[in-house]
């Protein structure tokens, strides 16, 4: 029997391709734990009492310069 050939034939990969593809397969090798932990840390931030009582304020005077 012929063996099949694979669906989607492949390409050539430039030299940029294939540069890009080495650099791209480094940094995922070298990406650990840690680092992906720099991105789970949940920091504190502005605390959502003090960010509705801003835009309530902001709102009022805004109303009663339209107002005006």
């Amino acid at each position: 029997m012929a063996k099949r050939k694979p669906n989607k034939p492949q390409k050539k990969l430039s030299k940029e391709e294939q540069r890009l593809k080495e650099i791209y397969a480094k940094s995922r090798r070298d990406f650990s734990a840690a680092d992906l932990q720099k991105f789970t840390v949940m920091e504190m931030g502005v605390p959502f009492e003090k960010v509705i009582k801003e835009m309530e304020r902001i709102q009022k005077n805004y109303k009663r310069k339209k107002a005006s």
